[in-house]
């Protein structure tokens, strides 16, 4: 299991767009994935799941990965966040 904390820097948060991405990135992998926010934890591979946390801007976010290509998952998943420009 790996995990990172980011900070979210997008003045809108993780809203419809990125969230997508980062939905559709995290399906490519086969490990199990979860995003943590407020003491709230959802299956990154859930749209509905990422969007009802809510996370604005200067949120505290953690991406856990857990499987056979989990470090492969947190890389590809932190690219992801890099180039929507939350992080």
């Amino acid at each position: 299991m790996v995990s990172k904390e980011y900070t979210i820097i997008a003045e809108s948060g993780i809203h419809a767009r990125p969230a997508t991405m980062l939905v559709k990135k995290a399906t490519e992998f086969d490990s199990k994935v979860t995003l943590k926010y407020n003491d709230k934890e959802v299956n990154l591979k859930s749209i509905m799941g990422v969007m009802s946390l809510g996370a604005g801007q200067n949120a505290k976010i953690e991406i856990v990965a857990d499987g056979s290509d989990e470090q492969e998952a947190l890389s590809g998943l932190e690219e992801t966040l890099k180039s929507e420009d939350l992080i």
